[in-house]
Formats: C-alpha cells, sequence, structure tokens
C-alpha cells in the first residue's frame, strides 16, 4: 500500500512539474518529458509487469487532462513501460549507458508515434 501511494505521488509531481514549471521553462519550446522518464525508469527497475500499469496509468493521465483522444497516450506509455521491462535483467545501478540509451529510445519511439498519430488524423476529412 505505501509503495502505490509513494507511486501516485511520483505520477502526479512528475505530471504537474512538466506540465506547468518546465513548460514556462522551455528552452527552444523544449522541455523534458518526466513522465516518460518514470515510466522508463519503473520499468526497467522493477520489470515488464509493473512498466506496464505505470505507463497506462501516466498515459491515461495525459489523455484525461490533456489530449483529444481517450487512450492513445495510455497505450503509447503502455509499450514504453512494457518494452523498458523487458530489459530488467540487464539493469545494474552503476552503470548509466543502459537507462539513458533507453530512455532516448522511448522518447523518440513517444514522438515518432505521436507526430504520425497526428498526421494521419490531419489527412482525414
Amino acid at each position: 500500500m505505501r509503495r502505490r501511494i509513494f507511486l501516485f505521488i511520483i505520477i502526479t509531481l512528475c505530471f504537474l512539474l512538466q506540465t506547468t514549471l518546465f513548460k514556462t521553462l522551455s528552452f527552444a519550446n523544449i522541455s523534458p518529458n518526466l513522465l516518460i522518464i518514470a515510466v522508463s525508469s519503473f520499468g526497467f527497475m522493477r520489470g515488464k509487469k509493473e512498466g506496464l500499469w505505470v505507463g497506462f496509468f501516466c498515459g491515461l493521465l495525459i489523455d484525461y487532462i490533456l489530449r483529444k483522444y481517450i487512450g492513445l497516450y495510455a497505450l503509447i506509455y503502455m509499450y514504453i513501460g512494457f518494452i523498458n521491462g523487458l530489459f530488467q535483467k540487464r539493469f545494474y545501478p552503476d552503470d548509466i549507458k543502459l537507462p539513458m540509451l533507453l530512455i532516448g529510445g522511448s522518447d523518440l519511439f513517444y514522438n515518432l508515434v505521436s507526430i504520425l498519430f497526428h498526421v494521419f488524423t490531419a489527412w482525414q476529412i
């Protein structure tokens, strides 16, 4: 129970910082996506099942508060958490290369899917 409360606080804090403080401090319209960092971190530290659930709730929060379509970002974040959870056995706290590559790849995947979705929905008449 304590772990779930702690997880809820982390997700809420990352969401609030991402949508308020870091949007105003963005440089050239670039700001960090803290929820991707949280989902990736929970995925490769605790496994694919927890990464999937953390990704689902982070994506659902974004869908509900900020977006037009419910479920799209929940699905994207679920994939990110699950794929990062596959690398749990290769995670060592002393080695920083793998987490950095996974977070960078996750952000790239998120942006590509998001852009492709918006391009394809703009073409529909």
